[in-house]
């Protein structure tokens, strides 16, 4: 057997900006210029219908910043605008609609894909780019506070099939990642926090400085003030990226993920809740059902747990659903069945990311199911306190 190792290095990119399209905003032109092309390279845009109904010069201004900027890139033909809403990656033939667009605007390998919107629109235009062509260069602007502090800033591209989050999939890292605060001005108020709690996630298992930085902005966030939304969404863009960089494991080949605290139980709650309850919303209950959890097993001390909790619900995010309790094909709460499906979406051995203290992670290989269960059962009896 012949065996020789291949390493690829990647670089990536995350910008900090306001009004992006701006014409006197170089940030664009400086980015699909940054490798000194031989060409002029061809950017198709595709925005988020949500966002461009919020935004509504931002169509104009994207042609504009072309016209302006002509001499740096050529915009293959009016940006797209797509249905956005984790709807949009239930359905297959938006990603070959993303395809024939790129085949129809003629792009290449030396090409650039820009998305414009929120996590679900991201992971769907972005997988479409980096199966075309074996992977088109794509540029994520990411526009809700749970895209740019997490989702919208990872190398994860994908869509749902088969009743699934992200079933199919690539792992691509992005050419770059624009972080626009403009577009948080415009969020409606549950959109705008739901960010909020994968910064308080990641505060968990990596900065328990950032965690007491929250804790300090905690009525600010709650009141969803618009600097502090900025101050903790680009921490936890900075803390992703790092644990993507320097992990050892960009691409998720083995069985931890760690920047996935609380999501075996959120990823099954949304499937529960037809995708009634938010993302956001999810991992804030998934994260306390693995508190609780962890409380129980003599992992984490009570006041750590009920410290972590209290900062949860300040922000205003509930800690429990009644979709928890709601029954799956066993006769249990369907969301025992999120273990299961956790661990083959691991590709193995089950491995969950628990908080044995703040700023600290620990792996367990099983979950009991009693204690589970329990869990449940105390956050029931907490909302109704």
């Amino acid at each position: 057997m012949l065996e020789r190792p291949i390493r690829l290095e990647h670089t990536h990119r995350i910008l900090f900006t306001r009004e992006a399209f701006h014409a006197r905003n170089n940030a664009v032109r400086d980015l699909v210029t940054l490798n000194k092309p031989h060409k002029l390279p061809r950017v198709l845009v595709f925005v988020d219908e949500a966002v461009a109904t919020a935004n509504r010069d931002l169509i104009d201004d994207i042609v504009a910043y072309g016209e302006v900027h002509a001499d740096a890139f050529t915009l293959a033909d009016t940006p797209i605008t797509l249905p956005g809403g984790e709807a949009c990656k239930n359905d297959l033939r938006l990603v070959e609609c993303c395809w024939d667009a790129i085949n129809e605007a003629a792009l290449d390998r030396h090409s650039y894909v820009f998305v414009i919107g929120g996590g679900a629109v991201l992971d769907l235009v972005c997988f479409a780019a980096s199966t075309a062509h074996r992977g088109i260069r794509h540029v994520r602007f990411p526009t809700t506070t749970l895209s740019q502090g997490d989702g919208g800033v990872g190398v994860k591209n994908g869509v749902n099939y088969f009743g699934k989050k992200n079933w199919i999939g690539s792992f691509a890292v992005p050419y770059a990642v624009v972080n626009d605060f403009a577009f948080l001005e415009s969020l409606p108020p549950r959109e705008r926090r739901n960010g909020i709690i994968e910064a308080i996630k990641v505060s968990l298992i990596r900065d328990a400085a950032f965690f007491e930085q929250i804790e300090a902005m905690a009525d600010d966030l709650a009141a969803l003030k618009q600097e502090a939304l900025e101050k903790v969404v680009q921490r936890s863009a900075e803390l992703h990226v790092e644990h993507i960089a320097t992990g050892g494991d960009p691409f998720e080949l083995g069985s931890a993920r760690p920047l996935d605290f609380g999501h075996w139980a959120a990823h099954k709650l949304e499937q529960i809740s037809k995708f009634a309850v938010t993302h956001g919303e999810a991992v804030a209950i998934g994260m306390a059902v693995d508190l609780v959890y962890s409380r129980m097993q003599g992992i984490l001390d009570a006041e750590t747990c009920e410290r972590v909790l209290k900062l949860i619900e300040r922000i205003g995010f509930a800690t429990y659903s009644a979709h928890l309790m709601e029954n799956g094909r066993s006769g249990e709460p369907a969301i025992l069945e999120g273990l299961e499906e956790f661990r083959e979406h691991l590709g193995g051995e089950l491995t969950v990311t628990l908080v044995p203290k703040i700023g600290e992670k620990l792996e367990v290989h099983e979950m009991g199911r009693v204690k589970i269960l329990n869990a449940l059962v105390e956050l029931k009896k907490r909302q109704t306190l």
